[in-house]
């Protein structure tokens, strides 16, 4: 998932939603054709931009077929030949293409980054495996604040690469695990240097030609393949044209485009032993042992390990402003499932990770049937449960816990209220999806933060604690207006009576709350903004704060 503010913007490339719930589920007395043209055939009822998705077990295609617009303005419909920018799911080339060089022993994968960067700042103690792995420590340049204005223009890969390199780094290497797109750009760089070819032209003669991918490139912002659909961006039930991203910004952390039909011919040569050997397959889909206490995912080289309703899966998702897609597979059904869309924000209920998950389970029901169900534990004391009551910091999101009864509650910002049941001590499960959270106490037993873990990814939340502050219509009034957010983003502060309400270009609106006359906050995510005042009191900038990045933003109107 990727938060509502500049973070949004910069996350190149979602990788999957951590916290995913079913939305819309195919009925189950409905054959999985029926289904999924009844449920999608929800983006051909208006203007809406669409989305293109398979189903293939064995080696055969089970389904396949495009819903809603690939072009809104001329009418073109998304057909399963649509071309979409897949963002992150470039990944998983990037890392392959790695792993193929080392096989041909042009490189290790305990290589040192300033083998190949040499001065990299702490480069010596950075290794390949660390940058596939995403455990480098290197600051992701997707995050500075600065990315978002800078996106639609195109940029060398010396110059982007000189931009962030001397980054404080946010850990050392090996010690802990953030997602990292500066460590992919950095490796589709390396596959250049090693090999002797730039990575689009390895890309294209090593995977792309042998497997027959004929709609799968490179993007070129100035040269868009034919068949592209475009981008969009859907925003309180309205949709524009979203950002353009100048892809030369993502390189080997996301500037692919594909199709289903091509995505489906990568996995089956992938996880057919036809891209790899087999040793190299399994460094690739082995998860990262972490640090003891180090959140993460179960990430392995380019790819993620989760599961389905305790099925093993193997995945990766992508997104960007106007594009969002998800490739998964099931490697013990031999089983691949792709969703690709051109619209983020996404079209309610179309958001292409919770899509794969929902069509992989109406398809394997049978098999998920048989196994044992969940159980929850109905010697937990209930008592104990207004210890849980509050919210909870998830980063990219708030968790609301509430009590009704004697009943537990949990629901994520912009999602439905669900039931958690108690397996253990403090320790809680989604009946409707594989999610569990355990409840962390401080020495006094008070309960300080969550411990959530779901599709792969472990991660701790911290306990929110907020008062309630009442401000005067003189004050509330002094901060509406619009504020420059970059080039290409305008924050937009409205009011409704005592209610404050900010909304960024092409996003949904979010009400903030007051922390002082001048400090505000969003509770959707962990995020706040301060208006600053001149000599005369009058407002005239905005400072935005988010993930440790900071944004000076003027008032413009």
């Amino acid at each position: 998932m990727m938060s509502p503010y500049p973070r949004q913007c910069s996350a190149i490339l979602i990788l999957f939603s951590f916290f995913l719930l079913p939305t819309s589920p195919l009925r189950a007395e409905l054959t999985l054709e029926d289904g999924i043209k009844r449920q999608f055939g929800k983006l051909t009822d208006g203007n809406s931009p669409g989305m293109a998705v398979l189903v293939a077990r064995d080696g055969k295609i089970i389904y396949q077929g495009g819903f809603g617009w690939a072009d809104i303005g001329k009418k073109s419909p998304v057909t399963v030949e649509t071309k979409f920018r897949i963002g992150s799911i470039t990944k998983q080339f990037t890392a392959a293409a790695i792993l193929r060089l080392a096989e041909e022993g042009k490189l290790a994968l305990t290589d040192p980054l300033d083998k190949f960067f040499p001065g990299f700042p702490g480069g010596n103690g950075i290794t390949l495996q660390h940058l596939l792995t995403h455990t480098s420590g290197i600051h992701s340049y997707t995050e500075k604040p600065e990315f978002m204005g800078k996106v639609i223009r195109p940029i060398q890969p010396e110059d982007l690469i000189a931009w962030f390199r001397n980054d404080p780094p946010d850990f050392a290497p090996g010690k802990g695990f953030q997602y990292n797109n500066s460590a992919y750009f950095l490796l589709g760089e390396i596959v250049g240097k090693v090999s002797g070819k730039q990575f689009p032209t390895y890309f294209q003669e090593n995977f792309f030609d042998p497997l027959g991918m004929k709609d799968t490139g490179v993007y070129q912002n100035a040269t868009p393949p034919p068949g592209m659909a475009s981008g969009y961006s859907v925003a309180d039930g309205k949709t524009a044209a979203a950002l353009d991203w100048d892809m030369s910004w993502a390189g080997g952390a996301g500037s692919l485009y594909s199709t289903v039909g091509d995505l489906f011919r990568w996995n089956e040569a992938l996880f057919g032993g036809k891209i790899l050997r087999e040793a190299s397959f399994k460094a690739m889909t082995t998860p990262v042992k972490l640090p003891e206490n180090v959140d993460g995912m179960n990430y392995g080289f380019g790819l993620l390990m989760s599961d389905l309703a305790r099925l093993p899966v193997v995945s990766h998702g992508g997104g960007l402003n106007g594009w969002s897609s998800d490739l998964m597979r099931l490697p013990e059904q031999k089983c691949t499932v792709i969703s690709l869309a051109n619209a983020l924000p996404p079209v309610a209920g179309f958001e292409p990770s919770a899509v794969t998950h929902q069509l992989a389970g109406k398809f394997l029901e049978a098999e998920i049937g048989k196994l044992p169900p969940l159980k929850e534990n109905l010697s937990f004391d209930r008592k104990t449960y207004q210890d849980f009551v509050g919210r909870y910091d998830y980063k990219n999101a708030v968790l609301t816990v509430s009590m009704e009864k004697d009943r537990l509650f949990g629901q994520l910002t912009g999602q439905e209220k669900y039931e958690i049941f108690p397996s253990a001590q403090d320790e809680f499960f989604w009946k409707i999806a594989g999610a569990k959270v355990v409840f962390l106490r401080s020495d006094k037993g008070e309960v300080i933060a969550a411990r959530h873990t779901q599709g792969g990814n472990t991660f701790r939340a911290a306990r929110l604690v907020e008062a309630e502050i009442k401000l005067t219509d003189g004050e509330l009034n002094a901060i509406l207006g619009q504020y420059q957010y970059g080039p290409a983003a305008v924050l937009t502060v409205t009011r409704d009576g005592p209610s404050v309400f900010a909304q960024l270009t092409g996003q949904p609106k979010f009400q903030i709350y007051p922390k002082s006359a001048n400090e505000f906050e969003w509770r959707v995510v962990k995020a706040s903004v301060t208006f600053k005042n001149d000599k005369d009191g009058k407002v005239t900038q905005a400072t935005h704060l988010q993930n440790g990045a900071t944004l000076e933003a003027p008032k413009i109107k």
